[in-house]
């Protein structure tokens, strides 16, 4: 079968060996593959990475010496089931799944490994166990954008965000796209989006969110007009701190240190946004840290492939919260397909293109630019080789 292989950072269309469904596992045909912001980073930065999963007792990622068939983000109709399986669902019914494959060499990554080649294909192999039916009312395209989701979805509920709270998205590629989707599905009130891209400015306005700015013109930390307990300097929280407690000791008889752990309670006590960091390159997140509102909580999403330091003293005089993130479980892999089969949220402006396996190449090299186009879908049964013209946002 036809597939793209990625070999010290060039890819090529290949033909390889038809994949055979082992115990559990089931066959799909590829109907769509989206290309992700990782796989853009792991063509170039593979080994680095490797080094650190190899760290965690996992050794098989992907090497830049290997041939590796990638993408693991995909949607496919079941062709045929190995032995052991249940084999719930008629052949040709449409699943996604989550991209771990159960092997005699155990559980692999899907995409990322010489030893589960990805959706970059014609065909690919995936779990049964992690395989869920699409909706029907969810086409090809949507169903594919269920693995980005799911990680949108997971930073979300790492974040803990609160309705009230002001949720500040510094990035608006494609996940943090997403993150504002997953943002107003659950309901958050305030999201903010930065970007310097014009373009993809326009793309969080279509996904929802409430204030875009360019952060060359305009500070993210200022543009919703700042909430009295967020601080961006040190003086103005001494101020506070003082006029506070000052007031409350001078009403007789008012346990004031009670009425202090109340306002805690009930988030009124001097916090930050939550900022979730979906840039991904060095120095970023020292930056966030540094320009944030004391005692922010700030999730990092973007994956920074090389390595990257902060200044651990200003993080402390802050007292801000940093959260690393990393993929989701099978229950919000689940739930967020059923998000977008239920209209809750609508992906549809995060895909600019769609090409075939001959112009997987193309769209990872127009995929650096990006007023060009902010995801791209690969369908193996396309002879698109060249990625269309991005399309133009959608205006209100």
């Amino acid at each position: 079968m036809r597939a793209v292989s990625c070999h010290r950072g060039e890819l090529s269309v290949v033909d390889v060996s038809e994949p055979r469904p082992d115990k559990g596992q089931i066959l799909l045909e590829v109907t769509r593959a989206g290309i992700c912001g990782s796989d853009l980073h792991a063509r170039h930065h593979a080994d680095e990475v490797a080094d650190g999963v190899a760290q965690l007792g996992y050794p098989h990622l992907m090497r830049s010496d290997q041939h590796v068939v990638m993408g693991h983000e995909f949607t496919g109709t079941i062709l045929e089931y190995g032995p052991g399986t249940r084999r719930k669902w008629p052949l040709g019914t449409p699943v996604v799944a989550l991209p771990m494959l159960r092997t005699a060499e155990g559980v692999q990554l899907t995409g990322l490994t010489t030893k589960a080649p990805g959706g970059y294909a014609e065909r690919v192999l995936v779990s049964e166990a992690l395989t869920l039916p699409v909706p029907d009312n969810v086409s090809p395209t949507l169903a594919a954008l269920t693995e980005p989701l799911a990680v949108a979805r997971h930073a979300v509920r790492r974040g803990e965000v609160g309705k009230r709270d002001v949720a500040i998205v510094i990035g608006c590629g494609p996940i943090g796209l997403a993150v504002i989707l997953m943002l107003k599905a659950q309901g958050v009130r305030t999201v903010v989006a930065s970007d310097f891209s014009p373009a993809r400015r326009a793309l969080a306005t279509e996904c929802g969110a409430d204030v875009v700015v360019d952060p060359a013109a305009e500070s993210p930390w200022e543009a919703y007009g700042g909430r009295r307990t967020h601080f961006t300097t040190a003086p103005a929280l001494f101020d506070f701190a003082l006029d506070s407690t000052q007031a409350l000791r001078r009403v007789p008889g008012l346990p004031w240190w009670k009425v202090m752990a109340l306002a805690e309670r009930l988030g009124q006590a001097p916090r930050g946004p939550v900022v979730f960091e979906c840039v991904g390159v060095p120095g970023m997140i020292d930056h966030v840290v540094a320009a944030a509102p004391m005692r922010s909580r700030i999730v990092v999403v973007g994956v920074c492939m090389g390595p990257d330091t902060i200044r651990p003293t200003m993080a402390i005089n802050k007292e801000a919260e940093l959260r690393f993130v990393f993929a989701y479980d099978p229950a919000e892999f689940r739930d967020t397909l059923h998000l977008v089969a239920d209209g809750r949220i609508d992906p549809s402006p995060l895909v600019t293109g769609t090409v075939g396996l001959d112009g997987v190449a193309a769209a990872f090299e127009v995929l650096g630019d990006p007023e060009q186009h902010a995801k791209i879908l690969v369908d193996p049964a396309s002879d698109v080789s060249v990625p269309p013209p991005a399309r133009a946002p959608r205006t209100s």
